[in-house]
């Protein structure tokens, strides 16, 4: 039998263009559509984000498309001879086996099909009637049963399971244990890989990353870069979608738009698209308005008799025109006043923690400052979250483990969501705990969040996971603490609440530790990273991207540096790195005239940003007008000229470097 999430049709053995052809599809779960007249087409290798507000029908569509759905009308088309691999969100998934055995599941079909190549060998060597028909025909099914086998790769199976379960974060230790034995992130991608392996020809991939930490994320990016797929994915996390598609399809107002760009540049063009649905929006509302103005003034009126009918049945003629809700992540949120804490919220000194036999860190030394954020980052099972418990003193370690005075606590994990009262509203959940003025923007916040209108009354039993999620976040939003710890805080988010929370925790002035494999969310937040890993804690100043640079340079030559003492503060050497030695007097004539070559390429650079600069304020105050919000052209312009400034401003980074590396170099 076929695995439910993959499927094949094998009717025609020529190669053809793979594609899914979407035609006038409609879905209706109550009297309103999901959505109706939705067509497209997704081309081979194309890399589709398909994206929207919670509720819109992402993964409804996903569904549909991957057959595990039927729709109300329309069809989906699926060529001959074409491979789909789905990945839902949540699934089902059997305790039988080891983690390798359950992956080898993915070359099901692969081994059936060795199995045939064998039958049609024996046939071919058994007969001797060469000359016929049937034997060419026999030789012919055989040849391309081995070519369908080779081109799965099906021979190098067993290297690609290992090599794709450790890009996920498995150890070569963990391949023969059961899969009973790890929790439900675990055997989702275990899932995955299994989808990944099959090399299906169209990819659907339902939020692939809710259960991947940083590493795993950037080795899944990459292998979809290489991958021949097409892709059509559903995610939150922006980086991922940015470094992985470059289409996205909008369902709005239940229709699909399609913005044939990355998802950055999507959210400018969508920006400037919702303007003109306002603009024709309140002009149609004007319209409107005078119709029904004129026919209750005219109404019994004898010589406005045809004036008035016609106005009525042109109203009655008028599409209204649906605008995309309101964009609630301008909203901001700020934490309410607390107590000053001390200048050291956490001091740890040698902190350990073992399981048994199992060491999960032991020398642990880190000292927060008041106001600081920081990250910590690994693959999951190194620590993390063991070391939030330890300074919430919920489980016993070694070590000391100091909280400064003041220090008021806002801890969100997992298990906070199960904490709440069962028997209150979303809405009263929310108003137990806000004081002042935002009590009167309860409504508002909770929109933030994806509990607007119906949903706030909703009563806490009913909500899924996901929702009593959000609404621990909420809550601890709204209380008075000076120091956050937040493990996974994005996972249930949507984009627009993510940088509602995000825009809460920059404006905070307490300090914050954010446990996240969301890097979008972590840029521009945090200043210190702290990594897990090998049974140690090693510290990184400086931002999210800061540090996987580092570590990516680092990974090539630190193999041999496991034995490296743990530590938080990297020790001062006393090497001189060979760029910075001395040098004799002609390199250093030499080097400043690479000095003035790339000072020069430093100016020109920011005159070329300045210029481009003041280019788009201009076209940002052309686009304001009614004339030039439609003008195709300068919209293209006002993209194409902000990739430009983009790229730009990264290289004047870069040329800015050298020229302080050399400066460092001349004056040693």
């Amino acid at each position: 039998m076929l695995n439910p999430y993959f499927y094949c049709n094998f009717a025609s053995q020529t190669v053809k263009k793979k594609m899914i052809s979407v035609e006038a599809l409609k879905v209706e779960f109550g009297v309103k559509p999901l959505f109706q007249n939705v067509s497209f087409v997704v081309n081979d290798r194309e890399r589709v984000a398909l994206v929207g507000k919670n509720g819109a029908g992402k993964s409804t569509l996903l569904k549909i498309i991957a057959g595990m759905q039927t729709p109300t009308a329309g069809h989906v088309s699926v060529p001959q001879d074409t491979t789909v691999g789905y990945l839902p969100q949540v699934m089902k998934i059997t305790d039988t086996r080891t983690v390798m055995e359950e992956t080898r599941l993915a070359f099901a079909d692969t081994m059936r099909m060795q199995r045939r190549m064998e039958s049609l060998q024996k046939q071919i060597e058994e007969r001797t009637d060469y000359e016929s028909e049937e034997y060419m025909a026999l030789v012919e099914r055989f040849t391309q049963t081995q070519e369908r086998y080779q081109l799965m790769n099906a021979s190098h199976a067993e290297a690609e399971m290992e090599r794709t379960l450790i890009g996920l974060g498995f150890t070569r230790q963990d391949l023969n244990r059961p899969t009973s034995e790890f929790s439900g992130g675990w055997r989702m991608r275990i899932e995955l890989a299994k989808i990944l392996l099959m090399r299906p020809d169209v990819l659907l991939l339902d939020e692939p990353t809710n259960h991947l930490d940083i590493e795993s994320i950037q080795w899944l990016e990459q292998f979809l870069a290489l991958s021949s797929s097409a892709v059509m994915l559903v995610s939150h996390d922006r980086a991922f979608i940015n470094n992985v598609t470059s289409r996205t399809l909008e369902i709005s107002c239940g229709q699909v738009i399609d913005y044939r760009v990355k998802y950055d540049e999507y959210v400018t063009l969508r920006a400037q698209r919702r303007e003109q649905q306002l603009r024709a929006y309140e002009n149609q509302q004007r319209e409107i308005a005078e119709m029904r103005d004129f026919i209750e003034r005219f109404r019994y009126k004898p010589t406005k008799a045809v004036q008035v009918q016609s106005r009525i049945k042109q109203l009655a003629k008028i599409v209204p025109i649906e605008v995309d809700e309101v964009d609630r992540a301008t909203m901001r949120l700020k934490f309410p006043p607390c107590l000053r804490s001390g200048d050291f919220p956490i001091i740890a000194d040698e902190v350990e923690k073992h399981y048994g036999e199992h060491q999960v860190f032991s020398h642990v030394n880190l000292t927060l400052r008041r106001g600081e954020k920081v990250a910590f980052v690994g693959k999951n099972g190194e620590g993390k979250s063991t070391l939030v418990k330890c300074i919430m003193n919920e489980i016993p370690f070694g070590g000391t483990l100091k909280i400064g005075h003041n220090v008021q606590i806002g801890y969100f994990a997992q298990n906070q969501a199960q904490l709440l009262d069962e028997s209150l509203t979303v809405y009263d959940t929310i108003d137990q705990v806000a004081r002042g003025d935002v009590r009167l923007r309860i409504n508002d916040i909770l929109g933030a969040f994806m509990f607007g209108g119906e949903a706030s009354d909703k009563k806490v039993r009913v909500l899924s996971g996901g929702e009593r999620s959000r609404l621990a976040m909420i809550r601890l939003l709204l209380e008075p603490v000076n120091l956050l710890i937040l493990d996974e805080p994005t996972n249930h988010l949507d984009m627009p609440s993510k940088d509602v929370l995000k825009d809460a925790i920059r404006a905070f002035d307490g300090t914050a530790i954010l446990v996240s494999h969301d890097r979008e969310f972590l840029d521009g937040l945090v200043t210190k990273v702290y990594e897990f890993g090998g049974g140690r804690v090693r510290e990184h100043i400086g931002g999210i991207y800061d540090f996987l640079q580092s570590r990516n340079v680092g990974e090539l030559h630190e193999l041999g540096a496991t034995s490296t003492p743990a530590t938080t503060a990297p020790q001062p050497s006393t090497q001189v790195a060979p760029s910075a030695q001395k040098v004799s007097y002609e390199e250093r004539r030499e080097r400043q005239r690479q000095l003035r070559r790339i000072e020069k390429s430093v100016a020109e650079s920011e005159d070329k940003i300045e210029r481009m600069e003041q280019r788009l304020k201009e076209l940002d105050t052309i686009l304001c007008t009614p004339e030039g919000a439609s003008d195709v052209t300068l919209i293209t312009e006002y993209t194409s000229t902000r990739q430009i400034l983009d790229q730009e401003v990264q290289r004047w980074e870069q040329l800015s470097e050298q020229a302080e590396e050399m400066k460092q170099i001349i004056n040693t």
